[in-house]
């Protein structure tokens, strides 16, 4: 049985879900691989309704008492991840900012787009773009390095060290699923027979009687969950190039050589992590931090409600950093699946891929059309913190011309994982 739920949430997380709000059990659009007409079949049988309704976190009590316990963290996590439940209007859950079917990103159009998320109340929106939780859990423990660099953690600014940090942020944020306190939660999961025979089985009889043991069980489920390979399944084309599975077109091949060179980009200063250039452990991000100079996203801030002359510190908005010369710096993200993550930067300032290339070259380029954003026509604004600038960086390369930026973008697209690459066409 529970390898029946555990396929049907990996099946659920690969196929496309039609309509905004919870996962509706009958608007699907079929995996373009897999578990597709497998889960399909399943899910027009009451009982294949049943199991799938628990396993995204949409079932009753009723239902609920029907399946067995769960038996690990992992499979605990996965639940607890669809669950809609632990949030205050029972509307939001893990998966809806972090929705498995667009590279674990939030899909969902706002009044500012897809730049920031919108929140449980059905009103608050977000000033930061939700990253995907792919391959997160790569990211070191929040730390400063040997050379006095501030390294790894958790979200943009690393404020949290691991994943069962940030596993534990968002239904306390008041803007995300807005629940009070640590004990509201607890009830909410106890709320659920299985999650409480699931919980005293894993973590020990009497975990759920203490709130704030509970809640750091349920964030360590969460992060165990996220710490499986399906998050991070290393199987994109370029995978499949590295395993001598395919080969990448000229375009894409010049792309890689570009990005991967020591002369003619800047792009590996930040995002190489392994020494080697054939590492089919690469992650596509040195974790550091680093203020490249993104302006405001003046749409999202029209309407989020933040003040006129709110200035988003970035990395000195952790509360374990408090010198300046860090304001304006976010982590360094993974490039894995950026070609369907889309908005870009920690703002979602960009909507196209190729801008943020077009973007790092304004650094280089002397030509003038290399000071416009294509995307507005107009010279880039300025930066939102315009000190601490990581220009040793930013300015290593010459600039590059058109073929090669549609190179690299080529290059960046073979980073997206098999299942995904059905959004590439989109």
């Amino acid at each position: 049985m529970q390898t029946i739920i555990n396929g049907i949430i990996d099946a659920f997380a690969t196929c496309r879900v039609k309509g905004r709000g919870q996962y509706g059990l009958f608007k699907w659009a079929v995996c373009s691989r897999g578990w597709g007409e497998d889960m399909k079949k399943t899910v027009q049988s009451g009982f294949g309704a049943a199991i799938l309704m628990l396993a995204i976190g949409a079932a009753g009590a009723a239902v609920a008492q029907q399946q067995p316990v769960f038996d690990s963290k992992e499979a605990l996590g996965r639940s607890l991840f669809f669950d809609t439940n632990l949030s205050m209007n029972r509307t939001m859950a893990c998966a809806t900012c972090h929705d498995p079917a667009f590279a674990f990103t939030d899909p969902r159009e706002t009044e500012a787009g897809r730049a920031v998320s919108l929140g449980d109340d059905g009103a608050s929106l977000g000033d930061r773009n939700t990253p995907t939780s792919m391959y997160a859990r790569f990211s070191p423990a929040f730390h400063k390095n040997a050379d006095g660099f501030y390294v790894g953690g958790q979200f943009l600014d690393g404020r949290e060290p691991d994943l069962k940090g940030q596993a534990g942020g968002p239904p306390l944020n008041p803007i995300e699923m807005g629940m009070p306190d640590e004990a509201s939660v607890v009830e909410r999961i106890k709320e659920n027979p299985v999650y409480v025979a699931s919980f005293e089985k894993i973590y020990g009889a009497e975990t759920l009687d203490d709130a704030a043991a509970a809640y750091d069980a349920m964030a360590e489920s969460i992060a165990a969950f996220e710490e499986t390979a399906f998050l991070s399944p290393f199987d994109s084309k370029y995978d499949r190039f590295l395993r001598g599975e395919v080969k990448l077109s000229k375009q894409e091949e010049l792309g890689r050589v570009l990005f991967f060179s020591q002369q003619f980009t800047n792009c590996n200063k930040c995002h190489q992590l392994q020494t080697s250039q054939v590492s089919q452990a690469e992650t596509f991000s040195n974790y550091r931090f680093h203020n490249i100079g993104i302006p405001t996203n003046t749409a999202a801030r029209a309407v989020n409600g933040k003040e006129a002359d709110f200035v988003d510190r970035g990395l000195l908005d952790n509360p374990g950093v408090d010198d300046p010369v860090e304001g304006g710096k976010y982590k360094v993200p993974t490039l894995r699946n950026v070609a369907v993550t889309g908005p870009y930067m920690h703002n979602g300032v960009f909507k196209d891929l190729r801008t943020t290339v077009v973007f790092y070259n304004k650094y280089n380029t002397k030509k003038a059309a290399g000071q416009i954003n294509p995307e507005t026509g107009k010279p880039w604004n300025p930066p939102e913190v315009d000190a601490n600038l990581s220009l040793e960086e930013l300015e290593h390369g010459p600039a590059l011309d058109d073929k090669r930026i549609d190179a690299i973008v080529a290059f960046l697209r073979t980073l997206t994982d098999r299942r995904y690459e059905h959004l590439l066409e989109e």
